[in-house]
């Protein structure tokens, strides 16, 4: 489907607040990949399963997903043989565990979902495999239950710590050490067990020193009678972590031994998250299954755009029945661009299993391309102007559409001159219908709304306004176009009635009055000759504001009989009548008496050259007859 289009008519905002309903990352993954379908078999199955979830919901109200996960990430672990971690293999169990649960709660649904409840016979139960792993792990940690050796090993340990604090002990109570020690505890160092012991009196103390505190005041050292009992702990806990290791690679491998039927497992966790996450968003809205077709027709029966708020005015909208293209008028702010986005939204949304808005006999259609051109689609990067850039998004549509396209146009043919604009509009709503398309289009220009009530395939429509209070109502009046909103306006802003019947005839046909107002009625003003002003006469040199270019040059020549004045600006000399033109200083201001004002127009290589050649120079001539010779040759 094309990115303007999913951008435009807010598609992804409308996955966004359907995603929020999903339980767990493999929802939300999936439903991030979404797409419309144009296939009508896969979104009658997509609606469907939406219908059978949200009659499950109405039943039930919840699903058991608890425990549901995303475990990629361990999946992609266990694809690469890795070992899991004591929590990773929780995760899956729990993952396995609330299939099991699924599995179950599905196929005990056939009779409100039979075809949902069928994808339940294609998980796998694992539940052997879940108690293995329950078993041996407890609280994120190996229990030492999982293995005669484990067990063994961890009772051992327990024995050699009681001694070793226990000698630690009757350390800390030797009358003859207590001037060594810092502080009367047994601390824990690498996995040591070590005393505080004072820094001047570590050569005192028989043992090893394991540590020194940051303000070297205090060493932490392994006293000798306790050296033995240190290695050996040492010794068990280096079996302990390898016999914890064989413990989580044999649970490891009884998952990995299962991968595909856990992937498949995955995958329908993955579709059940998601499609409920859609019945979640449908019992939440009020929404509903509509009929599809693949022949273009749409009916909206009280339909609404599912990302506004729920008093906004219902939709009632056809094509494809009678007519095949509809033109759509009305006042700005009126609604149109709203009744575009709609249809659009609902057709996207209803392609891709969302049920919609709107009452029983609602039917959408499915498309293979739905193309939009609504906004201001002004590119500053490619210097392309509003115009501009609609026109190259209707002619990369036109490339790429077939009959089998929606088409949404709002203002079509706007942004530049009137007549061109809805001449090229209606050219181009007749190729696209030509093409097969359906087109829905909004405009202000009177020329294509006359032209769909001329055409039999097309079809006016316009949006409702108060009369009264002219504010719009957002109701859409197919089959009719109305009177214009600008005339009724300005009637009820008690413009002239002759104004207004002179507007409609130049609507109509375009026969202007062009009689010229009698003299009579003209008050002309009274010109008192002691009181006209005399025009300045511009003199060689005199610096002048050029109006038309709101900048300033220099008169080359006065004026002449036909009020023009000659001026040089930016290296030319332009011809300007005197009334463009106002006095800035004269050149009896800029330049000291007996200046050679010619200097002025010509730069200082040609004075030069004029000067040689005055004098007679020889190189001068030279470079002269050169330059004839150089224009000469072809």
């Amino acid at each position: 489907m094309n990115k303007t289009t999913l951008e435009k008519l807010q598609y992804h905002e409308l996955k966004d607040i359907v995603k929020s309903y999903c339980v767990s990352g493999l929802g939300k993954q999936l439903l991030d990949k979404l797409m419309p379908s144009s296939s009508l078999a896969v979104v009658k199955n997509r609606l469907n399963e939406t219908t059978e979830a949200r009659a499950i919901l109405d039943a039930e109200g919840h699903v058991p997903f608890l425990g549901v996960s995303n475990i990629e990430h361990i999946m992609t672990k266990l694809e690469k043989g890795m070992i899991l971690d004591p929590s990773e293999l929780v995760s899956m169990s729990d993952f396995l565990r609330g299939c099991r649960n699924i599995k179950k709660f599905m196929l005990d649904k056939a009779f409100f979902a039979p075809v949902l409840s069928t994808y339940a016979h294609s998980m796998a139960e694992f539940k052997s495999v879940e108690e293995e792993i329950n078993f041996a792990i407890k609280a994120n940690r190996v229990d030492s239950a999982a293995s005669r050796e484990l067990k063994r090993i961890r009772h051992h340990m327990e024995t050699t710590e009681e001694k070793l604090k226990e000698r630690l002990t009757k350390f800390l109570n030797n009358s003859a050490n207590k001037p060594y020690i810092q502080e009367f505890f047994i601390s824990r160092k690498d996995d040591r067990y070590t005393i505080p012991i004072k820094a001047t009196y570590k050569n005192h103390v028989q043992g090893t020193a394991v540590e020194i505190s940051s303000k070297g005041a205090t060493v932490f050292m392994e006293p000798s009678v306790v050296a033995k009992l240190n290695v050996e702990l040492a010794t068990l806990k280096a079996e302990e972590a390898v016999e914890e290791y064989q413990i989580l690679a044999s649970l490891s491998g009884l998952l990995m031994e299962h991968l595909h039927a856990i992937t498949v497992n995955m995958e329908l966790i993955s579709q059940y998250d998601m499609v409920f996450a859609k019945a979640k968003f449908s019992r939440q809205i009020g929404g509903r299954e509509p009929r599809i077709n693949d022949y273009g027709y749409i009916q909206l029966i009280n339909g609404k755009h599912p990302l506004l708020p729920g008093n906004a005015v219902p939709l009632q909208f056809a094509i494809a029945k009678d007519y095949r293209s509809l033109i759509i008028t009305g006042p700005n702010a009126g609604g149109k661009t709203v009744v575009l986005k709609t249809i659009g939204l609902l057709t996207l949304a209803t392609m891709s299993g969302f049920h919609i808005v709107a009452d029983e006999g609602t039917e959408m259609a499915v498309f293979n391309h739905i193309f939009v051109d609504i906004g201001d689609n002004q590119s500053i990067e490619n210097a392309l102007s509003t115009f501009s850039s609609h026109m190259k998004n209707l002619s990369d549509i036109m490339r790429a559409a077939n009959n089998h396209t929606l088409l949404l146009f709002d203002e079509i043919g706007s942004g530049t001159e009137p007549n061109e604009g809805a001449a090229l509009a209606i050219a181009i709503l007749e190729e696209f219908y030509q093409m097969g398309c359906i087109t829905v289009a909004t405009t202000h220009y009177g020329e294509i709304k006359r032209f769909s009530e001329m055409h039999p395939d097309f079809m006016n429509a316009a949006m409702r306004f108060n009369s009264e209070t002219l504010e719009p109502l957002y109701q859409l009046l197919i089959g009719t176009s109305g009177e214009s909103n600008a005339l009724w306006i300005s009637k009820k802003m008690n413009i002239r009635e002759a104004v207004l019947q002179r507007a409609k005839d130049y609507i109509n046909n375009k026969e202007y009055q062009l009689r010229l107002v009698q003299d009579s009625k003209i008050r002309k003003p009274k010109i008192e000759k002691a009181n006209v002003a005399t025009t300045y006469a511009f003199a060689k040199g005199d610096r002048v504001k050029l109006l038309d270019y709101d900048d300033v040059g220099l008169v080359y020549e006065e004026m002449n009989p036909y009020n023009n004045v000659s001026v040089f600006y930016q290296g030319q000399i332009l011809e300007m009548n005197v009334k463009r033109l106002t006095l800035e200083l004269p050149a009896t201001e800029l330049y000291p008496e007996g200046y050679d004002l010619e200097t002025l127009f010509v730069d200082y290589q040609d004075r030069k050259l004029q000067h040689d050649i005055e004098r007679g120079s020889k190189k001068a001539l030279r470079k002269i007859q050169k330059q004839i010779k150089n224009d000469r040759q072809p």
